[in-house]
């Protein structure tokens, strides 16, 4: 394997590779782009890398599903850390390209709903084409195949373009999840403001079966920030469920929750446990009573007093 690589959602000029440079280790590192989120994720399964950086949410179009499956299938992989990155689109074109001259535009599938808004007042008639990626969409223009491209702005100078226009965005704030994907091992220590990510399958379909999987954070105090039902491929019907939830599987109340989990579902895939970007121990909500570790230390001790008969 090769320690000193990772790989990343490509070609050059991406918002993912936007994402790896504000790591510190970046600058230590082989930073390979990739023609897909698989892609890139398959280079560290086969060695090739020791990581790779792929969007997985976004806060307009919630969870980027190319992701968010290839984490729930194929060899395991897991979430070492996050990077939470404000999107603002470029409008991309070459030298001299004016606003009427724009028939073309293209960009990111993700993009377009970021966008909508903005190309339907200044450019109603415009076609807008997918391309793999934003910078991939940038490279396309630079070949003339398109007018435009939204991408990020430091994108222009590695595809030759201008930015005729910047900060274009719809929702104002927007920002994008990505995370730093590896081979399983220890995960990242608990920091005190954590995200524990896992993909769970239901045993089979009955009234209230998703209750019950709730029902094990939930007593346990352990907060959800995100659920999203994937299909599994084995016929309509079929979901797994791919969940954020607060905390570090090192606290009590997280590792009962997966515990309880993993007794009722035929299969619990766990993707790490790793620090929340951007969010401070300071800044968090305190616990429910009865629902720190200290808590349940003192009622494992009571349940042993009792099995001893020192009640």
């Amino acid at each position: 394997m090769s320690a000193t690589r990772y790989t990343y959602l490509g070609p050059e000029g991406t918002f993912t590779e936007a994402a790896l440079r504000t790591l510190p280790e970046a600058a230590t590192r082989e930073l390979v782009p990739m023609v897909s989120v698989p892609a890139a994720l398959d280079a560290v399964r086969g060695g090739e890398a020791a990581a790779a950086l792929v969007p997985i949410e976004n806060s307009v179009e919630g969870g980027v599903t190319t992701t968010v499956d290839e984490l729930a299938k194929g060899t395991p992989l897991m979430i070492y850390r996050e990077v939470v990155l404000p999107i603002a689109f470029a409008l991309l074109v070459r030298p001299g390209t004016k606003l009427k001259d724009i028939k073309t535009v293209t960009g990111h599938p993700v993009a377009q709903p970021q966008v909508r808004n903005w190309l339907g007042e200044h450019l109603p008639d415009a076609l807008w084409e997918s391309a793999a990626s934003n910078a991939d969409g940038a490279r396309l223009v630079q070949e003339g195949r398109f007018d435009a491209a939204f991408a990020g702005a430091f994108a222009a100078a590695t595809y030759g373009l201008e930015a005729l226009v910047t900060e274009i965005h719809d929702a104002a704030n927007a920002e994008t999840r990505f995370v730093l994907v590896g081979r399983p091992g220890r995960p990242a220590a608990p920091t005190g403001a954590d995200k524990t990510s896992v993909v769970i399958w239901l045993g089979d379909d009955h009234p209230g079966a998703l209750l019950e999987l709730l029902q094990e954070f939930a007593v346990r105090g352990v907060n959800l920030m995100r659920i999203e039902s994937r299909p599994t491929g084995q016929g309509i019907g079929n979901y797994c469920f791919s969940v954020d939830a607060e905390g570090h599987i090192t606290d009590r109340r997280v590792g009962e929750a997966l515990m309880g989990l993993k007794r009722i579902c035929p299969k619990v895939r766990f993707l790490g446990s790793y620090p929340r970007a951007g969010v401070a121990v300071a800044d968090l909500r305190p616990l429910r009573p009865g629902t720190s570790d200290e808590e349940f230390l003192a009622a494992s001790d009571w349940l042993t007093q009792c099995q001893d008969g020192r009640f």
